[in-house]
């Protein structure tokens, strides 16, 4: 199954590759530079439908479990200031994304959509200090009964060019459900009361959907 927001591209790719194919093969006389190219094809059409693969989740619905947005490792766990939304210290997990990873974003808590703003930037490398503040990104924060507000923020990467954000605010929000996508490489960053138990460890690697990342 593959994601909506890959479609066009998938289809587009395939054509390219079908063609090329076709006429590496009706006008490339020697043998191994047309092997060669037919090879590079595939791969890349194989690396196109890995990237834009959408896998069925099973997210168990609790109030109280804040789960992985994305698939990914954590890169930071640590307690920041948070600029934008909150403006005091809230405790901070960045999951980082490589291109090989499923890029869905999913609603990490059910809840109302407060805030959801997109932010045009710069395209530092997902995992630079500077990217959660300085790089494209969207801010998105839900308010749940039992959690309180939580703000997810979704950060382009250095080959990332577009965010895709499904959040409308004062819409309500279904945990594990499609958020949004962000195409080739990138991070989330999830900013998350003080007292919440972290239930995860750096450079753990987590499934969007599933994984659950804190507590009540």
């Amino acid at each position: 199954m593959f994601h909506k927001e890959g479609h066009k591209i998938i289809l587009t790719t395939l054509v390219i590759v079908v063609a090329i194919f076709l006429l590496s093969d009706s006008y490339i006389e020697t043998l191994w530079i047309a092997k060669t190219i037919q090879i590079a094809l595939l791969v890349l059409l194989i690396l196109i439908l890995q990237f834009f693969r959408n896998p069925k989740r099973h997210t168990i619905l609790n109030d109280q479990h804040i789960i992985a947005p994305v698939d990914g490792k954590v890169v930071v766990i640590e307690e920041v200031f948070e600029k934008e939304y909150f403006k005091d210290n809230r405790l901070q997990v960045s999951i980082f994304m490589s291109p090989l990873n499923v890029h869905v974003t999913r609603f990490p808590i059910s809840g109302k959509i407060l805030f959801s703003k997109y932010h045009p930037g710069k395209y530092f490398v997902a995992w630079h200090p500077k990217a959660s503040e300085e790089n494209e990104r969207t801010t998105i924060v839900l308010e749940n009964k039992t959690f309180g507000k939580v703000l997810y923020r979704q950060i382009a990467g250095a080959l990332a060019k577009r965010i895709v954000n499904y959040a409308v605010e004062e819409k309500m929000a279904i945990q594990g459900k499609d958020a949004g996508f962000i195409k080739f490489g990138s991070r989330v960053d999830l900013f998350l009361p003080l007292d919440s138990k972290i239930n995860i460890e750096l450079n753990q690697k987590v499934c969007g959907g599933e994984t659950i990342i804190a507590e009540q």
